[in-house]
């Protein structure tokens, strides 16, 4: 513990970074996800076989794959761009793609009458999602939703393979260093631990005040 310990502060600064990823590409990948969910279930044929090819395209292909692509593949197109950000936005189009999964299964919870209905009344695709659908849907996806941001936390660690500078990275620097995995890894694993514990506590706590109360 006392390699963790003195080497606080770049380890602080690598647990930034981490969370850093984490934030953009969690806000990123909900707002593109959304938009893919309703592509998904638009009644334009192009949207939905568009939108169908992303997710099946991201959730069959590795995230280390696309890093590596991402990295490697990219300058050579002559789009330039730092690691960290590489890194954000291949997070975000990948879990965007479970979003859209996750989202669309939520939508599948509304019964088709009640969206009938809503045509029969008059409203458009647009005011049928914005007031009848997505009010009842948003209640079912909190939990996969929370899933989804668990594991887009866990798969930062990936950028550690292409050389950006976060958690994973960082305490395995001081490893190579100090020689002490055991007590610099568990530090690690108790630090991804703990941030994993307050997205499914603040994912209940979203679920609890969505809920309906009857």
């Amino acid at each position: 513990m006392t390699a963790v310990i003195e080497n606080l502060d770049p380890l602080l600064r690598a647990l930034g970074t981490t969370v850093l990823i984490l934030v953009v590409s969690a806000v990123g990948s909900l707002v593109l996800g959304v938009l893919v969910t309703v592509a998904r279930v638009s009644p334009i044929p192009v949207l939905r076989g568009a939108a169908w090819a992303y997710v099946q395209v991201f959730v069959n292909i590795p995230l280390l794959a696309l890093l590596l692509l991402a990295v490697f593949a990219l300058p050579d197109a002559g789009l330039l761009m730092p690691l960290t950000t590489t890194v954000i936005v291949v997070l975000t189009v990948y879990e965007a793609a479970y979003v859209a999964e996750a989202v669309r299964s939520g939508i599948n919870t509304v019964a088709a009458g009640q969206v009938e209905a809503a045509r029969a009344l008059g409203l458009r695709l647009s005011q049928t999602l914005r007031h009848v659908v997505v009010p009842q849907a948003v209640r079912a996806v909190v939990q996969p939703l929370g899933n989804v941001m668990i594991a887009l936390l866990m798969n930062t660690a990936l950028a550690a393979t292409v050389g950006v500078v976060e958690l994973t990275s960082a305490v395995n620097k001081v490893n190579l260093v100090a020689a002490q995995p055991i007590p610099i890894f568990t530090a690690a694993g108790l630090t991804y631990m703990a941030l994993a514990l307050a997205i499914g506590l603040a994912a209940g706590r979203i679920e609890k005040k969505v809920a309906i109360h009857r």
